[in-house]
């Protein structure tokens, strides 16, 4: 029988077949998909096939079998720096819910989050949420990314819950696909998602006032059934993340203001730090790539396996 994983927890799964029936799964065996060495052998949106198992009843079935993935979006593992953690796969986009205050997301996290879109094949939009919050340095700040982003080509919409901004056009967004949620803890995306889908009904909690740092609600990954069709998946707060299984040469290929420029270089594996004859080096220098975005690129680069 088909079913598609909704839940993760790590050892048992929550599957859904087509006719709406869930139940509790667990896999049979060890799985490996390919060369891909990953801390989870099963995400959320994979498609698989199951059995149930003979003394349960029907109440439990087993994973004998999953379904290529059309794409993924992988980092690091916390634990294993060196292997994957799949967050999600098979999806129409991902929606990153940053802040720029109580907490603030820094451009580099968005720097990497965006190449793991790039090079998985996912179509990003980013969303400044918790706007009503923002002061002059705030919205200066919104106004400086929000040019940068736009010219390379990304989708950035400024939200809030408390005032609607933005409320609209990402319910729209949403309707008809499936979406993966992820940002870090207590930017407010569950917030966001219980106020356009109340029936959901995500838990919250509040940014600590004493870190400012945000506080985990989601414990595991999970894909809630939107009413008016498609898919959502809530993921638990990611602190950092990191790239992998991306060659050095390879990392400003998934930087499409790098990518438009790299034929000028003079060298194929052109890493645009030292060598001569550097178109990127020579679009920084001319304002054509934003030095920012540069500066994200040199510290993905330097932080990458040294193996290399």
């Amino acid at each position: 029988m088909n079913a598609l994983v909704y839940k993760s927890t790590g050892s048992w799964y929550v599957v859904k077949t087509a006719g709406g029936e869930t139940f509790n799964a667990r896999i049979k065996g060890i799985f490996k998909i390919g060369e891909l060495h990953s801390t989870n052998p099963l995400a959320v949106g994979d498609h698989v096939e199951i059995e149930f198992e003979d003394d349960t009843n029907g109440k439990t079935a087993v994973i004998n079998f999953i379904a290529d993935r059309k794409n993924y979006i992988a980092r690091s593992s916390p634990k294993h720096k060196m292997q994957h953690h799949i967050i999600a796969s098979n999806l129409d986009q991902v929606i990153l819910f940053a802040t720029l205050k109580d907490p603030k997301t820094s451009t580099g996290f968005l720097d990497r989050f965006l190449v793991a879109a790039e090079a998985y094949h996912v179509p990003p939009v980013i969303v400044f949420n918790k706007a009503d919050i923002y002061r002059e340095k705030e919205i200066k700040l919104f106004e400086r990314i929000n040019k940068v982003y736009s010219a390379i080509g990304y989708r950035i919409i400024l939200s809030s819950v408390k005032d609607s901004t933005g409320m609209d056009e990402v319910k729209e967004l949403l309707i008809g696909k499936t979406t993966l949620l992820s940002g870090h803890s207590g930017v407010g995306k569950s917030s966001f998602i219980n106020a356009i889908f109340p029936e959901i009904n995500l838990k919250t909690q509040e940014v600590s006032g004493w870190s400012g740092k945000g506080l985990h609600t989601t414990t595991f990954a999970e894909m809630f059934d939107i009413p008016a069709g498609g898919k959502i998946i809530d993921t638990p707060g990611i602190r950092e993340f990191g790239v992998i299984d991306i060659e050095k040469p390879e990392l400003s290929h998934y930087f499409p203001e790098m990518r438009k420029v790299l034929p000028g270089c003079q060298f194929n594996n052109c890493l645009h730090i030292n060598e001569p004859d550097c178109a990127v080096k020579d679009a920084v220098a001319e304002g054509k790539i934003a030095e920012d975005r540069y500066v994200s690129y040199y510290n993905i680069l330097t932080s990458m396996d040294e193996a290399y």
